[in-house]
């Protein structure tokens, strides 16, 4: 094999060293027309308008909020009992009807007691001739007839007779039920001629009154802190109007199992709902303090937390928005509370703040409406649905 010459690798080096000058000339070229697209995008883009998203502001006001747990209750009457036959026997006439209201002291129902009134009247006549014969006694003895003896065994035996009386007159009242209240019958499956064994359940009796109790749990820390005649609210269930009631009674034991503590309140209200539903009670925690409160589409969440939007006017007078970190209360209707992060009279974004972001140039839209939209009654008071 011949050794190259020098004059080949001389012209080897020189091809390789313009291919090279090829290619970085090509880079550089292309570099420069990039530099030169992207500055003219640059201009192209500063000499267009900024562009203005379109959102309605209204201003943060204050509302009174007082911090409270919220518990699941059950209504009770304040009198209710289940109506049970003491003695056996046959239904001999009913007026139990379910759903019908009675009065104190009427008659519910009755059992036979055609052999008890048969006793009774014997037990009279026995009673009527035990106290002829005291008299006989007793007028004997005034002319030493009879002796005090005597006169004593009539007197035992006529008051035996008079006791037999009220005996069996209290043993056939027994098998009359009577309402012990003004109530509400529940429901009934009692017929005339129906064998009752003593004991058996007929139905219960509710109570017709213009109140009555709720019984709620709360944790034991909520429980120290309250007292008998403390205030609190009660809804029922899918309802937004709050009833007052007044704590009657806190359980002295605390349940070992759930660690929460019996309450019951006292509901005054005509247009209470049934015994036995279900309700929620509303326990105040703290004192009232005014808080912001802003639309419920004011407040966003993102990975960094919940914030609004707060619309500010910039050095050049535009409007613009801020992104604000805020911590959120509870809700009421379409409002929410804010507990930290705004202050009253601040304007912050609602509809369309979902397309905002921090320092985008807005236009106010309604913005003469939102300024006049009513403000909450004075007093009013935003109460949480849950322990915060």
């Amino acid at each position: 094999m011949k050794p190259q010459s020098s004059s080949h690798l001389l012209g080897r080096t020189i091809a390789s060293l313009l291919l090279l000058l090829i290619v970085v000339g090509a880079g550089l070229f292309l570099a420069d027309w990039k530099r030169g697209a992207l500055a003219a995008s640059a201009a192209a883009a500063t000499s267009q308008p900024e562009y203005v998203e379109v959102v309605a502001a209204v201003p943060v006001t204050l509302r009174d909020y007082v911090k409270s747990s919220t518990s699941i209750g059950t209504v009770r009457a304040l009198r209710s009992v289940t109506l049970q036959n003491e003695l056996a026997g046959t239904v001999h006439m009913s007026r139990l009807e379910s759903g019908a209201e009675v009065e104190a002291g009427e008659l519910l129902l009755s059992l036979d007691v055609s052999v008890e009134q048969a006793e009774l009247a014997a037990a009279q006549a026995r009673a009527r001739l035990a106290e002829t014969l005291l008299g006989r006694m007793q007028r004997a003895a005034t002319s030493q007839g009879a002796s005090e003896a005597d006169v004593d065994r009539a007197q035992a035996e006529f008051d035996v007779a008079q006791a037999e009386v009220v005996r069996i007159g209290a043993l056939i009242e027994r098998k009359r039920l009577r309402a012990p209240f003004r109530a509400r019958v529940g429901l009934v499956d009692v017929h005339l001629g129906q064998y009752l064994e003593a004991g058996t359940v007929l139905t219960s009796l509710q109570g017709v009154d213009e109140a009555v109790h709720v019984d709620f749990h709360v944790a034991q820390d909520v429980a120290a802190a309250l007292v008998v005649g403390a205030n609190v609210e009660v809804l029922a269930q899918n309802a937004t109007q709050a009833f007052p009631a007044r704590i009657e009674a806190i359980d002295a034991e605390t349940d070992t199992r759930t660690r929460n503590t019996l309450v019951r309140a006292r509901l005054e209200s005509a247009a209470h709902p049934a015994p036995g539903g279900s309700v929620r009670v509303r326990v105040p925690l703290g004192e009232r303090r005014p808080l912001p409160v802003v639309p419920v589409s004011a407040l966003r969440k993102g990975p960094s937390g919940e914030h609004v939007f707060v619309v500010v006017t910039d050095d050049a007078g535009l409007e613009r928005v801020r992104m604000r970190r805020v911590t959120s209360g509870p809700m009421l209707g379409d409002e929410v509370v804010i507990l930290e992060g705004l202050t009253e009279g601040e304007r912050v974004a609602a509809s369309g703040s979902f397309k905002l972001a921090e320092g985008m140039r807005v236009s106010i839209a309604g913005a003469d409406q939102a300024a006049q939209a009513p403000s909450a009654p004075e007093g009013d008071t935003v109460s949480p649905l849950a322990h915060n």
